[in-house]
């Protein structure tokens, strides 16, 4: 007990110090969330690596979705967790080892449209020429899984629709825009229905539909890391119980084995 407190926080002072030697690996997560929240998400998650592995391992945090995905591609980050389309765009520098499982969904995770209960858009079809609000193009829940939705049904939303990203990526901020009226339509997280409840009028919103199925976030690695040390940090992950405190700080149930094909379908929407 008394070890695993040592190295939380030091882990805790990397993160606000920044210091971090050559031979350590440095962990982070894409900066979906305010940084004190990511900072108490992935903090146990490195000092439990740490302990299973012997290795050193770091958290670190990145400003933006930008920055995050420049630092896996350049190495600087040997061990990320992002959603399937940062996944999918880092791929060639670093491979999946372990995906989220996580509520009823498991390892799977989608999307859902909102608009305000009293608009006209009550199918998919009236998107069309609407004003909508995604949370990032590079956002799975907020954008990915209803593009491959509406592909399903005739209409290209890049094309179509009249797009807008919500400001600092924030799902909430989607959910107050279309609340308020400033767009017509929003793409958010499944999962996110609820996170701008304290800040909207109740009954301002109204799910229109939920949207394709996508891959849960992946845990990647390196993919010029030891092999040894990837199965190490593979069989660590793994062993994580529903409800340990590792878990419970990073929202999920478990981590499930997984190989790149696993993210085909959001590698072949992308391209």
């Amino acid at each position: 007990m008394k070890k695993l407190f040592l190295i939380l926080i030091l882990t805790m002072l990397s993160v606000n110090s920044g210091v971090v030697h050559a031979e350590d690996y440095k962990l982070s997560m894409l900066p979906r969330f305010f940084p004190e929240k990511l900072t108490a998400m992935i903090t146990p998650l490195a000092a439990y690596l740490s302990l299973e592995t012997g290795y050193t391992i770091v958290p670190v945090l990145t400003d933006n979705f930008a920055s995050y995905q420049t630092e896996l591609l350049q190495g600087t980050i040997s061990l990320g967790y992002e959603n399937p389309l940062v996944y999918i765009n880092v791929s060639h520098a670093h491979e999946v080892i372990a995906t989220a499982v996580k509520g009823k969904g498991g390892d799977k995770f989608r999307g859902i449209i909102i608009t305000r209960p009293d608009s006209d858009i009550t199918n998919i079809a009236d998107l069309k020429g609407k004003k909508i609000m995604i949370v990032s193009k590079k956002s799975a829940g907020g954008f990915l899984s209803q593009k491959l939705t509406l592909k399903q049904n005739g209409i290209n939303v890049e094309r179509d629709c009249k797009l807008s990203e919500a400001a600092d990526n924030r799902q909430e901020n989607v959910i107050i825009s279309v609340s308020i009226g400033d767009v017509d339509a929003g793409f958010i997280r499944a999962s996110a229905l609820h996170k701008a409840d304290e800040f909207i009028m109740p009954g301002s919103i109204k799910m229109l539909t939920e949207t394709a199925w996508l891959p849960n976030w992946a845990f990647s690695v390196r993919k010029d890391m030891p092999q040894e040390n990837k199965d190490a940090i593979s069989k660590a992950l793994l062993k994580l119980k529903p409800k340990s405190p590792v878990m419970r700080a990073m929202r999920l149930t478990s981590f499930k084995a997984a190989t790149d094909s696993d993210y085909d379908v959001v590698r072949g929407l992308v391209e």
